[in-house]
């Protein structure tokens, strides 16, 4: 087991060699008054990572994110800079979604950036050519994933709040197959019955997300537990071995059977 490494720096070289990434939980407010709704993404099957599985908007961390972090928060840690900018940049590539700006965007306006991000392949020029102010901070980091195998994702995990829930959304079809929006606890219900499959951090991060009526409540609970990463292990029970999560991260369950774990 590698020691505690600081959410604001990068793992060392490997083994185990993984690959920065970020995740954005974006929340709304539920039509009916209910819990928030978090939007969800299907992945293809054809997918290396995840295929098939309900997950959250998100990817890995590119160069230009990084480039572009060390201009727009020259004073944040650029492991978190970057991986801010990649959730935006990722959300905007995966569901038609701007989010974290400084003022609105209209659903046609992040439909033709998402086309110049399609074919450029990069955020800083969309910004430019619409005049696009980032609010990176409107990003709160929530949780840190890090499983301690090859090739494996070092996830920063983000919350941010939409308020209302006029807004429009599209499928990216070459990565996802379907988008929806649901309640966290809407979405285990889905995944019990079979409807949607998820992974092992996406399952637990569901069973956290609903404990929480608001997004005030989210934020509230982020910072009664400091983000440290969270190394997935394996523990020999009685009834056989288990993929497990450390204690102290806020998760309510912290690990299922391995052999029911889907790992992505």
């Amino acid at each position: 087991m590698l020691p505690a490494i600081p959410s604001d720096q990068p793992m060392p070289p490997g083994p185990p060699s993984v690959v920065p990434a970020a995740t954005v939980v974006i929340f709304r407010h539920a039509r009916d008054g209910g819990p928030p709704e978090l939007l969800m993404v299907q992945r293809a099957r054809e997918m290396r990572f995840a295929g098939g599985a309900t997950v959250f908007p998100g990817g890995r961390v590119d160069p230009a994110d990084r480039e572009l972090a060390r201009s727009l928060l020259p004073g944040e840690p650029e492991e978190i800079a970057a991986a801010r900018i990649a959730g935006i940049r990722e959300t905007l590539e995966e569901t038609g979604l701007m989010i974290a700006t400084r003022a609105p965007v209209s659903a046609a306006e992040a439909a033709a950036g998402r086309q110049m991000l399609l074919e450029t392949g990069t955020l800083a020029p969309v910004l430019a050519h619409f005049g696009w102010k980032l609010a990176p901070e409107a990003l709160t980091l929530y949780a840190h994933w890090c499983p301690l195998w090859d090739k494996a994702f070092d996830t920063r995990f983000f919350v941010t709040n939409l308020g209302t829930g006029a807004v429009d959304v599209q499928v990216d079809a070459t990565e996802n197959t379907r988008l929806f929006w649901a309640s966290a606890a809407g979405a285990l219900e889905m995944a019990q019955r079979g409807e949607i499959s998820v992974i092992f951090p996406t399952h637990r991060n569901l069973e956290r997300l609903a404990q929480y009526a608001s997004y005030a409540e989210a934020l509230a609970d982020i910072a009664a537990h400091p983000v440290s990463r969270i190394y997935p292990g394996s523990e020999e029970r009685a009834d056989g071995e288990w993929l497990i999560i450390p204690d102290g991260h806020g998760y309510p369950v912290r690990g299922q059977p391995k052999a029911t774990a889907l790992r992505g």
